[in-house]
């Protein structure tokens, strides 16, 4: 005698069992994970799940994670991008370290911050020739930033030391001490020279 134990279920029952599993995962997975982690992304840090964006006088003027081109004597500028510091097309130049294409680049840069910042190619950090790996790279090392001191200070009529006394208080360590390299942001470092210049005006 046969009872229903051992009945083994039809394709048509399996495939419908599959069918709501399948389901029951695309939404716990799907939309309630996804749901949940940008709930608490945003109750925890509102910022970054923002995109760490950075307003000026009710406008956003950048985000300290992705860097931006910036034009004028009295600002400092970060590392080259191969993708126009555009953020929808993030990337490198996907030239080889033996591409005449990369070396007459780097060549052309190099001449224009030597005649720029009035300085010889060995004392040019290699950051500010080599585009990272994204081109959006919103950092640069203390000592590209000190290299452009002179110049901004002078445009900026500050003393090249409050340049420099700026620029070192923008200097951010490895993250959690051990990840990345001393690093100072450019954005940040722009806007608190403009902040300092805006604060002189005040109190003239």
């Amino acid at each position: 005698m046969t009872t229903d134990l051992f009945r083994t279920p039809s394709i048509s029952s399996q495939l419908l069992t599959a069918l709501r599993a399948a389901v029951l995962f695309l939404v716990l997975c799907g939309l309630g994970y996804t749901g949940v982690a940008t709930f608490l992304g945003g109750l925890l840090f509102p910022q970054q799940a923002t995109g760490s964006l950075i307003e000026r006088n009710g406008q956003i003027v950048g985000s300290r994670l992705v860097g931006q081109a910036f034009a004028g004597e009295a600002y400092f500028y970060g590392r080259p991008s191969a993708a126009n510091y555009d953020p929808t097309a993030t990337g490198g130049s996907n030239l080889a370290p033996s591409n005449p294409a990369l070396r007459e680049r780097a060549m052309g840069d190099s001449a224009r911050i030597q005649a720029k910042e009035g300085v010889n190619a060995d004392n040019i950090p290699v950051e500010l020739l080599a585009a990272s790996g994204a081109g959006l790279d919103p950092d640069i090392s203390p000592a590209a930033a000190r290299l452009q001191a002179p110049r901004v200070a002078a445009a900026r009529g500050l003393p090249e030391q409050a340049v420099l006394a700026a620029i070192e208080q923008q200097v951010q360590g490895p993250q959690w001490g051990l990840f990345g390299q001393t690093r100072v942001n450019v954005l940040l470092l722009n806007l608190a020279l403009d902040d300092l210049a805006d604060n002189a005006k005040d109190h003239q």
